[in-house]
């Protein structure tokens, strides 16, 4: 049942503001554009003066690397107990091309109880939710226990350098457990897909398209490394199976340019060389340094049948596979919560991709949970948006959330 002072908290949130909050963000451009220079300085700048504003502290701004910010806040209730961090990232990726929009990508739009733009679920909704959450506790005039950390980073969606910056510079180290409203429709997602990129370079030898047996045509072992992996990866869904919560390992050629960028393209020669960048996604029944070194004996293998075969693989990045348990506090007071504000019952669920919580449960051992609003299949697609019933409920179950792990003492 809902205490008054629960009440009390959960009126302190304002449904129209929490929709203005969204709107604007959106409305700030945060997508890095290396050609332009543009990063997420804008919104954090935005961000930070309404932290002054609204809840009258400070914010502490580090930099994770040039012109890229994270926002560090942190309200103390004065009274011991947890300490909760809301983490939340402020970069988008891009719109891609607008013409294919209904709606501007960074207007903001209301349209059939819908915030429209890029961002919108991924994630500034999430922000403004963190946001609001605080400002909940700040402004209600309820007694509460412990305290809040608002962990706003950059570069999620690249290679995470704000959540790795966080965490090395000991801003983690004191939280007790976090929350992070990624889209995921309000479910309670516990694990999360783990995640390795790769490159991959074959070589070969120019010449003309005319005179093919004078050269070496790395396209060719390209394509035999793609199919290569291909049947490695059904070998892996075999063994491994459907995760009820994660679902199925992947191994994903994004993206193959012959020849590599920066190397003009003839369509009477053949490339001297080609290159690969592979998305190659874990669940709970992998080991990821089995799974490196069996993309690495695929290679040998093929070098072995091919003496003009040469290529390497290059790992630049490893995210582990993470998951907590439905009894771990933050999970059960969050569907406690769930249930009270919305009547229903929780949905499990898993995150499909890393988050910057996969870095916070791997390196620290935080108990993290996802569970913002926002369709779980919406983001970096055209038309992007979050309804606005699910914003709000989502701002609702995370004031509870927050106010009855708090005064656990967990």
């Amino acid at each position: 049942m809902i205490s008054m002072d629960e009440r009390q908290l959960l009126g302190a949130v304002d449904p129209d503001e929490l929709v203005r909050l969204t709107q604007d963000l959106v409305r700030i451009d945060s997508v890095i554009r290396p050609e332009t220079g543009g990063t997420e300085r804008g919104v954090v700048q935005f961000i930070a003066e309404w932290i002054r504003r609204e809840l009258a502290l400070e914010p502490l701004l580090q930099d994770a690397a040039p012109e890229r910010q994270n926002i560090i806040v942190t309200l103390d209730s004065g009274r011991a107990g947890p300490c909760l961090m809301l983490e939340g990232h402020t970069d988008v990726v891009s719109e891609g091309n607008r013409e294919a929009w209904t709606h501007d990508p960074f207007g903001g739009e209301i349209a059939d109880g819908r915030i429209y733009g890029r961002g919108a679920c991924d994630m500034k909704a999430g922000l403004a939710v963190a946001l609001l959450t605080a400002k909940a506790f700040h402004t209600s005039g309820v007694r509460w226990k412990g305290r809040i950390r608002l962990g706003l980073v950059c570069d999620e969606e690249g290679m995470m350098l704000g959540i790795k910056s966080f965490i090395h510079a000991g801003h983690a180290d004191d939280v007790t457990a976090c929350l992070v409203p990624e889209p995921e429709e309000n479910n309670l997602c516990i694990s999360m897909k783990g995640a390795i990129r790769a490159i991959v370079r074959v070589h070969g030898k120019m010449a003309h398209g005319a005179m093919p047996l004078s050269g070496i045509n790395p396209n060719t072992s390209m394509a035999r490394i793609v199919l290569s992996f291909e049947r490695y990866e059904a070998e892996e869904k075999e063994r491994c199976g459907m995760d009820p919560l994660l679902g199925l390992p992947s191994i994903t050629f994004t993206v193959i340019q012959s020849p590599p960028p920066g190397s003009p393209a003839q369509l009477n020669v053949i490339p001297g060389e080609a290159v690969g960048y592979v998305d190659i996604r874990t669940t709970l029944l992998q080991e990821h340094g089995v799974v490196r070194g069996r993309l690495r004996r695929i290679l040998e293998d093929l070098s072995g049948v091919d003496p003009d075969f040469r290529a390497e693989i290059e790992f630049i990045e490893d995210r582990p596979v993470v998951a907590i348990s439905r009894d771990e506090p933050i999970a059960r007071i969050s569907a406690e919560a769930f249930r009270e504000i919305t009547g229903r019952e929780p949905l499990w669920n898993g995150v499909p991709g890393a988050t910057d919580g996969t870095f916070l449960s791997a390196w620290r051992k935080l108990p993290c949970l996802v569970n913002g609003p926002g369709p779980r299949h919406m983001p970096h697609q055209v038309d992007e948006y979050v309804d606005i019933d699910e914003l709000e409920e989502s701002a609702r179950i995370y004031v509870l959330s927050a106010s009855r792990f708090l005064s656990s003492g967990n």
